[in-house]
């Protein structure tokens, strides 16, 4: 029986940029009907190795295949009509144009001189939504939608040819537990149909679940190539990062300090409901429950974003009133969002600029921000959390993910806060700087901070907090220590189990 053929193959591609050699002889295949990850650390290669596959880089030296056939790839148009569709994990959507213009931007069904054909748009476009099992039409303004839900139509956009590969850079990054399960319905719909899907994610629970097989860069090399059903977790990290990680549950002990939050019966409307607790100085609380559950919305709460209709927030003992993020700061309470690119960060400034941001009237000489002052807290926190970067001139938006999320940190740091919140502190960073962030976490707790973790990540809330809060449908269900919480009554906790006992024994 003859071999099949790859659908797609890249042999030995070399690109270099001024100083750096971005990808030194990478080689890949991918096959019909299979899902292969490719995984590395943040800088690895990946999103290089994607850009010449995709035309916005020319390789140096290599060649692609596209069913064995050699091919030059000099834009992302003539990827797209070479079969090559790619899902990116930055949405490039018009929020002004409705879903099916959006879908078929570029190539709008037209009629006699020039018109569009509505009718068949739409219809087309419905069809596509149709298989993607969404709750919108065709005519939906993409700007009315939720990021999950646009994240969709980025998918719905690989949908309008019949492609070859498929690349899905990071995709579940914005959805939720049902979206994945919708996502992971389209892909296996997609393999049935013979086409190859490169699968890029830093969530090894994914790799393990829908992946075939598995090929890891590092440093711009190529390391290998696994077979996911015949390797390990800690075998594909050790490919990425050359060691094994420490992911035991947090067993670490110091003394911790009087308390320096406390919340008693926090209301806001509909997302929250009679929500209570105390956080110490030097201990680092974790919020675990599932998407809706409300950790997010608390958060948001003690920082000012939302205003409760019930409740107290005191901080050292003191009752406090906040109603807007400059009162939370003025009180000592700091938010590190969920989504650092578009709330923590300002992508086009420089590292320096986007760490003192918060405190730029604090350094001011006369009419002037004091470039000295600027730099020195810099250069204090760079090293303090081992930031990554030529200086801080860099731009922000070039660093790593791991980089960005410690300039966040550490922009909240300089501020010295009573109480510092992290909301889902590892997503969308690689397994290396995963660990490097836990640590950090931890080493705060040590240090005397208060720390708030919320997390969608089991084994990441185990691993850094030294208690727990589980939350379901915008309730405390159950607070467990770190020494008494398995993964059995953790989940039960969160998926209402427990909220169902309390209703029954009533």
């Amino acid at each position: 029986m003859t071999a099949p053929i790859p659908v797609l193959r890249l042999e030995g591609i070399v690109k270099t940029f001024p100083g750096v050699r971005a990808l030194d002889g990478v080689s890949l295949s991918v096959m019909p009907g299979e899902v292969h990850a490719l995984m590395g650390e943040n800088g690895a290669g990946k999103s290089t190795l994607m850009k010449v596959l995709g035309g916005i880089h020319a390789p140096d030296t290599g060649q692609i295949f596209i069913a064995e056939e050699p091919t030059v790839m000099t834009s992302p148009q003539q990827a797209k009509a070479k079969g090559v569709v790619f899902i990116h994990q930055e949405l490039s959507l018009a929020d002004e144009l409705s879903v099916a213009e959006n879908i078929f931007l570029g190539e709008l069904p037209l009629k006699s001189f020039g018109r569009v054909d509505w009718t068949k748009l739409y219809a087309d476009t419905d069809a596509i939504l149709k298989t993607l099992n969404v709750g919108f039409d065709a005519k939906t303004r993409v700007g009315d939608l939720s990021i999950a839900n646009q994240q969709m139509v980025e998918i719905g956009r690989a949908l309008t040819v019949n492609p070859r590969a498929v690349i899905f850079d990071e995709p579940t990054a914005s959805l939720t537990d049902a979206e994945k399960v919708v996502l992971f319905k389209v892909i296996a719909d997609l393999q049935t149909k013979g086409v190859g899907i490169i699968y890029i994610s830093h969530r090894m629970e994914e790799i393990f679940k829908i992946t075939d097989r598995i090929s890891v860069l590092r440093d711009g090399q190529y390391r290998g190539t696994l077979t996911t059903a015949d390797t390990s977790e800690d075998e594909v990290t050790q490919l990425m990062i050359g060691r094994s990680l420490d992911l035991s549950r947090n067993t670490s002990h110091h003394a911790l300090g009087d308390v320096a939050l406390e919340v008693r019966g926090l209301c806001c409307g509909k997302l929250f409901h009679d929500v209570s607790f105390a956080l110490r100085k030097g201990e680092v609380l974790g919020f675990y429950g599932l998407v809706g559950a409300g950790r997010t919305e608390i958060a948001e709460t003690l920082f000012g974003l939302r205003t409760p209709r019930a409740g107290q927030i005191l901080l050292n003992g003191q009752e406090v009133k906040i109603t807007s993020p400059i009162e939370a700061i003025r009180h000592g309470i700091s938010l590190v969002p969920e989504d650092r690119k578009h709330q923590g960060l300002v992508l086009g400034m420089n590292c320096r600029d986007n760490m003192t941001l918060p405190q730029i009237d604090d350094l001011t000489a006369g009419p002037f921000v004091s470039d000295g002052a600027e730099v020195a807290i810099f250069d204090h926190y760079r090293d303090k959390l081992d930031i990554r970067t030529p200086g801080w001139h860099q731009t922000v938006g070039n660093l790593s993910g791991g980089n960005q999320q410690k300039i966040v940190i550490g922009k909240w740091l300089s501020m010295r806060p009573q109480v510092l919140i992290v909301d889902e502190p590892t997503r969308g960073i690689d397994v290396g700087s995963k660990a490097e962030i836990h640590n950090l976490i931890r080493d705060l707790g040590a240090q005397g901070y208060a720390v708030i973790v919320i997390s969608s990540e089991m084994p990441e809330v185990l691993h850094v907090s030294d208690r727990i809060i589980a939350m379901f449908s915008g309730r405390v269900m159950r607070e467990f220590t770190s020494e008494e919480v398995t993964e059995d009554n953790l989940v039960q906790a969160i998926s209402g189990i427990e909220a169902n006992k309390f209703v029954e024994g009533r």
